[in-house]
């Protein structure tokens, strides 16, 4: 690839942030921010995207990406690819697991862009997820990660998704 990839995730405990330094070390020329430090027009030079967040809670959006989620609304992602990336708790939160993937995705849909990377739901415990596709339901819009009970997973998941990944854009 020799189009520059755009990261953009949000981290509040600092593990999205370090899946995410995993994930960029399997690319090369990933240019990473901090949705907190974004804005709409940050996305407008790249044709391939990889979002990062975890939900909170009852179906929350990690918070940087809760403050930006209005002005994410307004993008326009016309001819771009976009990969997900989220964690949750598919045991404590088993009705909310990834749905931060799920909200996103919605979004890029509405607004012309294509969500690239699906990932099996088949080995999760979780009992609902705004992340699962309609269409498809047994997979979810993203690559799903539960740090919280299964982060031995984490490295075998991360390579396999990046694998489909490379090979898709």
């Amino acid at each position: 690839m020799d189009k520059a990839i755009g990261l953009f995730f949000g981290s509040d405990t600092g593990i999205t942030e370090e899946i995410t330094y995993d994930i960029v070390d399997a690319f090369e020329n990933v240019e990473v921010k901090e949705i907190s430090e974004a804005s709409t027009k940050d996305f407008e030079k790249y044709d391939f995207i990889i979002l990062g967040l975890s939900t909170w809670y009852d179906g929350d959006l990690q918070s940087d990406w809760e403050d930006f989620f209005e002005e994410f609304k307004t993008i326009d992602f016309t001819n771009k690819k976009v990969a997900i990336y989220g964690l949750g708790d598919q045991i404590g939160y088993a009705e909310y697991f990834i749905d931060g993937v799920g909200m996103l995705a919605e979004v890029i849909l509405e607004n012309g862009g294509e969500v690239i990377g699906k990932w099996p739901v088949k080995d999760y415990r979780h009992t609902e997820s705004k992340a699962i596709i309609p269409d498809d339901e047994d997979y979810f819009y993203g690559l799903a990660l539960d740090n919280d009970n299964e982060s031995d997973l984490n490295e075998e998941r991360i390579t396999t998704w990046i694998a489909q990944l490379k090979e898709l854009v």
